[in-house]
């Protein structure tokens, strides 16, 4: 076919081939009426056309004309046309300049993690919104080059511009905006979550990048986070899934590319072999890879938030604050009450420890209480909640140690001696506040298990 000669529709004049594979051919078209750079699938009844193709030609077209998303190819037109070899389709949409990120692969460009991360961000925010449509939208063959990577410019070409066509169809008023870096293209494979579980007949992907269930028939949101997955791992790598090692039916790149524990357990997250494995959905990626701390170990994965009442909370913060004050206390009075008066001093120290203990576990569990109410309900930081009650607490119980000892000390009269000072004032004090900190590191952490939901304890690595 002569590309460069031929005018489809009267309209889409071409300029050249993008690409081509049996019975379809992908082509770069000026369109006369707007002067903008189109791309046009065209798809022949040659012979080796598949009626399978027409299904799937057919699906897209009417996939992209009920999408609308910046980084995801806009619908522009679809007629029947008559070429050389025979009657065909066309489908027009909007050519987007970039190139992808097969290219960049090819071309030797290495990605760094932090740009792996950032294409895994974008790629889960359109698969959150393909996986909302209703139905759900599955793409199905999601792999670097249906990947188009391009540096944001923060503008968009005005319709008569040529000059940066980055083809998004958008009016002159809307000329100014923030583009996305990441597009996903190339919705031939598509498959609309129309049917029970996913199931469909046609068995469409590409080795190395295919969940194991797509070899079934079987398409789901969790599809599209394997292949992803197994996208990111090329980036890291500079090969191809197929091309690594497995075992397990499991991509085996931990030791070929160096990244963080976290992303890479993330990662081995992502390509889970079996689909109950890996997350449920694109969103709940996407906050696993915003806060890894989400994700527990290699046996337990992503947690869940449960519902911890106030009134629950409340109660466990002040009743394990009280139990723990209690015995730190009664067991430091009766430390130094041994010291101060053998046998007699050890009891009335264990008791006046009591008076001291449940007063000051009251007041810390109260705090606690009151802090995670007010800043850290629902749960989503465990460490910095972690962090800021033992800080918190350690720091007002040393203080009020030191402030309380003092009075003790000046009521009793026993002067201002630097060393009885060390003995009944600082030592003390410090116990105060480390015991505080540590009842508060106990509390935190149990408010963190109850605001987890481990899967199946018979999770199997």
């Amino acid at each position: 076919m002569g590309a460069k000669s031929m005018t489809l529709h009267s309209r889409y004049e071409i300029q050249q081939r993008l690409g081509k594979k049996a019975g379809r051919q992908t082509l770069l078209a000026q369109d006369k009426q707007t002067q903008e750079l189109v791309v046009v699938k065209l798809l022949t009844f040659s012979s080796d056309f598949n009626w399978d193709d027409l299904k799937l030609f057919e699906r897209e077209a009417e996939t992209l004309q009920s999408l609308s998303h910046p980084a995801i190819p806009h619908y522009l037109d679809s007629f029947e046309v008559e070429t050389p070899k025979g009657k065909g389709f066309a489908l027009v949409q909007n050519y987007i300049e970039a190139k992808s990120l097969e290219e960049h692969f090819k071309n030797g460009r290495k990605f760094s993690e932090r740009e792996v991360k950032q294409i895994a961000k974008s790629l889960l925010e359109i698969l959150t919104y393909l996986h909302a449509q209703k139905p759900p939208v599955i793409h199905r063959d999601i792999k670097p080059s249906n990947i188009l990577f391009a540096s944001a410019t923060g503008k968009m070409p005005m319709p008569q511009d040529r000059s940066n066509s980055c083809g998004v169809g958008v009016s002159p008023a809307q000329s100014i905006i923030a583009t996305p870096e990441v597009y996903l293209v190339d919705f031939g494979s598509v498959q609309t979550l129309a049917t029970k579980e996913g199931k469909t007949v046609t068995v469409v992907g590409t080795y190395g990048y295919m969940p194991p269930e797509q070899f079934g028939g079987i398409a789901l949101p969790a599809s599209d986070l394997y292949s992803v997955g197994a996208t990111l791992i090329a980036l890291l790598t500079n090969a191809h899934p197929a091309d690594l090692p497995q075992k397990d039916l499991r991509i085996q790149f931990e030791q070929i590319t160096p990244i963080s524990p976290e992303f890479a357990q993330w990662l081995k997250r992502m390509i889970e072999p079996s689909v109950d494995r890996r997350f449920n959905s694109a969103t709940e990626a996407l906050k696993a890879l915003e806060k890894p701390w989400l994700i527990q170990s290699d046996r337990f994965p992503l947690t869940q938030h449960k519902s911890v009442t106030v009134p629950e909370l409340f109660r466990h913060a002040i009743v394990q604050n009280i139990c723990i004050g209690a015995g730190i206390g009664a067991g430091n009075g009766a430390l130094y009450g041994t010291a101060a008066l053998p046998l007699l001093g050890t009891l009335f120290g264990a008791l006046y420890g009591l008076i001291v203990g449940i007063p000051a576990g009251f007041l810390n569990g109260l705090l606690v209480a009151i802090v995670t109410w007010l800043f850290f309900f629902p749960l989503d930081d465990p460490k910095l909640h972690r962090r800021t009650l033992i800080f918190i607490s350690t720091l007002l119980g040393t203080v009020g140690g030191i402030v309380t000892f003092s009075v003790i000390m000046a009521m009793q009269n026993l002067g201002s001696d630097g060393f009885l000072h060390i003995i009944f004032v600082l030592i003390p004090s410090a116990i105060a506040g480390l015991s505080m900190g540590a009842s508060s590191k106990q509390t935190a952490r149990w408010y963190e298990q109850q605001s987890r939901q481990e899967e199946d304890d018979n999770y199997d690595r």
